[in-house]
């Protein structure tokens, strides 16, 4: 009889667990559909969505174009709109899959110590950024170099987390803000003329007095030299194989360069017509 009544619960049993299996196949076709039409809905509304978030940034650039703001505020501010509303955006894609926002909000706050040290370099990069802006040590088109990295070049974009160097060998530096605001910053183009110094090595057996005077004509022909500020050739160091000249002038920032550039391409041709020699480093060895 115990035997018989087990039979019976087995079969109890099993016609179940085949009656559940059957239901779950019957509504399977069902919520394949629900979900794919999820998925597809949740499609149209990230590409709704983008083109919503591209229309706000363009119209946001175009008023702060209208108020005269800075390029580097636009700039900064457009990536800034940009990170929150895709936050926004996939918040309300999630929760179309039934994923309750205030339970993700109350995740992140609970994890916000884990996240806050996984994520501190890049909060310090934005801090880093909006300091840069309210301060303004630097702007979009100015010449900048940084002391600590010995990064120099032209500031093409001031983004969220990082600043965009152009160097002049056309390459391209992506710098942390959190690096810059924190660095000594030389900025080229406050001013519109800037001072160069080119090094010049001649040699022991040559006269100094006749060398200045050469270099002196050099920078006195050249147009980009400013007759306004101060030109000097003087000695500024004893080396070892030479002695060191330095010539220095003044140009506007624009002419900077190629002033530089031809001065000391000038200045060589008139020391080898002068007959003064260029020495390179040299070691007298004496055997015994």
């Amino acid at each position: 009889m115990e035997d018989h009544l087990k039979e019976l619960e087995q079969l109890t049993a099993e016609e179940i667990d085949v009656g559940l299996i059957q239901q779950y196949l019957q509504q399977l076709p069902d919520k394949a559909l629900r979900f794919g039409a999820r998925v597809l809905l949740a499609l149209v509304v990230f590409l709704l969505g983008v083109q919503v978030i591209k229309l706000v940034r363009r119209i946001v650039r175009r008023s702060l174009k209208k108020g005269n703001a800075d390029i580097g505020v636009t700039q900064f501010l457009d990536s800034f709109i940009k990170a929150v509303l895709y936050i926004l955006l996939l918040f309300m894609i999630a929760s179309g899959f039934g994923l309750d926002a205030t339970s993700v909000v109350a995740l992140l706050g609970s994890a916000g110590v884990a996240i806050g040290l996984a994520i501190q370099g890049s909060l310090s990069n934005f801090a880093g950024g909006v300091l840069i802006l309210l301060l303004k040590p630097f702007r979009v088109d100015d010449y900048i170099k940084v002391d600590n990295d010995d990064h120099e070049g032209t500031v093409k974009e001031i983004q969220l987390f990082y600043t965009k160097l152009s160097t002049p060998n056309n390459h391209v530096v992506i710098i942390p803000n959190g690096t810059l605001s924190n660095s000594s910053i030389l900025n080229m183009s406050t001013l519109t003329e800037r001072r160069m110094d080119i090094k010049v090595g001649i040699s022991y057996d040559a006269d100094i007095r006749h060398a200045r005077e050469v270099i002196m004509k050099v920078l006195e022909e050249d147009p980009a030299v400013l007759s306004s500020k101060d030109r000097r050739v003087f000695v500024e160091e004893l080396a070892d194989s030479s002695v060191n000249l330095n010539v220095r002038c003044w140009a506007d920032n624009d002419e900077y360069w190629e002033c530089k550039w031809r001065i000391t391409e000038k200045v060589k041709y008139a020391l080898d017509d002068a007959g003064i020699s260029i020495p390179y480093p040299q070691m007298d060895v004496h055997l015994r």
